[in-house]
């Protein structure tokens, strides 16, 4: 049985000693702040990157290079016999396309397998946790891929934010949408399933916002994803950008609300924290491939 190895970049929230936990490895990402280049758990950590979105900083998400996605992929394989790389969401970035065209290539063609399962931040740290699991059963990273993606549309995140400046930042709401909704205390939320951040409701004030995202989640397992649900096979999962105590709360809001389910809780990978802004909370779901 050929020995399989995962690979996931940094907007999987997973960091590198998390990685070395797991027995995983995890690419750096590449950001500009003020036109200064930083990579994600190398020179820049969670912690400073938050810092630098509180001073509203300009900070824009890159692509890693080829040379640096084919390096750390021949690292691994001089361990592992094939590679199953879970990068962000091809919705979000062009480098998962770059990665799929590497792996067509000699010598990656037949080793590594590209997964686009629309995914980004928990969600991809709960599909490195699938592909763990697929392993440990004996699939091949073949297989693993092809499960993974047909998964693709099981799953979702939905987000709400503290501060509508971020969104403005990023041109998803107007400038004066931003003054007027900041006055009334009005906090978007946002749903993000394969690769679009979209605006799916208003709600006036924080507590209202996460009640309903607790709700459409609710709504969900009890109608679109009741079978699995019963049978088991949805994950829950809790993201944010606030500080501990607010996360911890947030986390017990959905533990409470859904008490027989376990709950993964992340920090929202920067590049969703980029465009939302530091505060913003989110809940998520999918479903075992």
């Amino acid at each position: 049985m050929h020995k399989i190895g995962i690979v996931t970049d940094s907007h999987s929230g997973i960091t590198q000693e998390q990685a070395a936990q797991m027995g995983i490895y995890v690419l750096p990402m590449p950001f500009y702040i003020e036109d200064e280049c930083f990579y994600e758990g190398r020179n820049l950590t969670y912690e400073q990157f938050m810092e630098r979105l509180k001073r509203m900083d300009k900070v824009s998400t890159s692509q890693p290079s080829p040379t640096e996605v084919t390096e750390i992929w021949d690292q691994v394989l001089e361990d592992y016999d094939e590679i199953v790389y879970i990068p962000i969401s091809s919705g979000l970035s062009g480098s998962c396309a770059t990665a799929k065209m590497l792996a067509e290539e000699e010598p990656y063609k037949g080793k590594v397998f590209v997964v686009d399962n629309g995914t980004v931040s928990t969600l991809t740290h709960q599909a490195v946790l699938d592909a763990q699991e697929l392993i440990a059963e004996g699939l091949s990273a073949e297989e693993i891929m092809v499960r993974l993606e047909a998964s693709k549309k099981r799953k979702g995140i939905f987000v709400t934010v503290e501060n509508l400046q971020y969104l403005k930042n990023g041109g998803r709401i107007s400038a004066s949408t931003a003054i007027v909704g900041d006055l009334l205390r009005v906090k978007p939320v946002l749903y993000f399933d394969t690769g679009t951040l979209d605006v799916v409701t208003k709600c006036r004030g924080k507590k209202k916002a996460k009640a309903e995202m607790i709700e459409r989640v609710k709504h969900l397992f009890e109608t679109e994803y009741r079978k699995e649900c019963e049978e088991g096979n949805m994950h829950l999962l809790a993201a944010s950008s606030a500080d501990d105590e607010e996360t911890a709360q947030w986390v017990a809001e959905i533990q409470e609300a859904f008490p027989d389910m376990e709950v993964l809780s992340d920090p929202l990978a920067c590049s969703i924290s980029c465009h939302i802004g530091p505060g913003g909370l989110g809940i998520g779901f999918s479903c075992r491939p």
